[in-house]
């Protein structure tokens, strides 16, 4: 079985919503305060479906290993 990244990176949210991979970096920095983790701490695949509304599995689907 091949293994899922487990966190999310600007490319993949530039992926998932067609915006820019700027935007993609506030909208990490945005959930990072939501969720009151430090700056070098990483978003999980989860913690960005629940913070967007979109299910993990689109989410998984447009992830490249």
């Amino acid at each position: 079985m091949k293994q899922k990244r487990a966190c999310i990176y600007p490319k993949d949210i530039q992926r998932i919503t067609g915006r820019s991979e700027r935007y993609g970096r506030k909208l990490l920095n945005d959930i990072k305060n939501f969720f009151d983790k430090e700056p070098y701490q990483f978003i999980t695949i989860r913690e960005f479906a629940e913070y967007s509304g979109i299910d993990e599995e689109i989410i998984n689907k447009y992830l490249i290993d």
